[in-house]
């Protein structure tokens, strides 16, 4: 199906009878990455999810499952080999991965890399007696598309590498966000998001292999953006928040930030006035917050003029924040 112009395919098992459960899973797990000899505790009743998003030969999946239990071997390899990198990030349950002579615990909230064409052992459980699945959230990207030497990317397999700080961070976030809400984004940005992605997954493993001077400009300078991006998200609520704040914080002249966004669609002041619109119409339709006094959303984002507010929302939207949280039906309560 199409959400919103991506390509998003989804896979819930439990539509179809138990003893067909476990096989339509091992038929999606083969074609979003490669063939794997799973195994499962759940395998009479397996009850797993998957949500796909195509952004142009790069995969991105998020995946819910009970347990499962993988082996990626020499006979299945010769048999076809997709010559991808799948980077996964642990979002629930234990997992662990053993390829090259390492093995390898996997925290939730890490990455770990998987080369599949080689051969490895993967093991992820869900807590049963908690009721809680097996999760993850996986970018599969062609191995001629990273910018990166194999040779040196090789040492990365099966290692754990940080979602919590840096790049990966970013990246955690840029995958949770497309992955979550297919929706907001259209089919022209598929190919903006596909160079986000491999930006990001490439400045995570070149973090590890101390290489991130060996990266393209343009991967870093996409990196970069998705840290600004992130930055200014993180600080939308502070009425200093400005083009020149933005530059400082990250060590870059003016100049220079307006240069990375003339590839945007708008400008930096543009992008912090939209977000911010963005953030204060949420909170306008919420009914937990109807009794919140306009003025008081709007400063929450950073407006600290009431009028200034109300001409930027009513230009944004086409009517004042009232009217719009009244037709919204969150209006205050009498």
């Amino acid at each position: 199906m199409t959400v919103a112009g991506l390509r998003v395919e989804t896979v819930d098992t439990t539509v179809v009878p138990p003893a067909d459960r476990f096989p339509l899973w091992l038929e999606m797990a083969g074609r979003v990455s490669a063939p794997v000899a799973f195994t499962s505790d759940h395998a009479d009743d397996f009850r797993g999810h998957a949500r796909m998003v195509d952004l142009g030969g790069i995969a991105l999946t998020r995946f819910r499952y009970q347990s499962l239990v993988g082996q990626r071997t020499p006979r299945l390899i010769r048999q076809a080999d997709p010559e991808v990198y799948q980077i996964a990030l642990a979002t629930s349950g234990t997992c662990a991965i053993s390829a090259r002579r390492r093995d390898t615990a996997l925290p939730v909230g890490d990455f770990t890399l998987v080369d599949w064409g080689r051969p490895h052992d993967l093991e992820h459980l869900g807590d049963n007696a908690r009721d809680v699945p097996a999760a993850s959230v996986t970018a599969v990207i062609p191995r001629a598309r990273l910018p990166l030497s194999p040779d040196k990317v090789d040492r990365l397999t099966a290692a754990r590498l940080s979602g919590s700080e840096g790049p990966g961070a970013l990246l955690a976030q840029h995958l949770h966000r497309i992955t979550r809400h297919p929706e907001e984004f259209r089919d022209s940005d598929v190919p903006y998001l596909a160079d986000v992605t491999i930006s990001l997954v490439s400045a995570l493993l070149a973090r590890h292999l101390d290489a991130e001077d060996a990266l393209p400009v343009d991967v870093r300078e996409r990196t970069l953006l998705a840290r600004i991006s992130d930055f200014i998200d993180r600080h939308l609520d502070d009425p200093a928040l400005s083009p020149q704040a933005v530059a400082d914080a990250h060590h870059v002249s003016l100049r220079t930030l307006h240069r990375l966004f003339q590839t945007e669609e708008q400008t930096v002041a543009a992008t912090i006035r939209r977000r911010r619109l963005e953030r204060c119409r949420r909170d306008l339709a919420d009914p937990l917050l109807r009794h919140r006094p306009v003025h008081l959303v709007a400063r929450r984002w950073g407006f600290t003029d009431k009028a200034h507010f109300s001409r930027a929302f009513r230009s944004a939207y086409g009517m004042s924040p009232q009217a719009y949280r009244a037709r919204s039906g969150s209006g205050p309560t009498g």
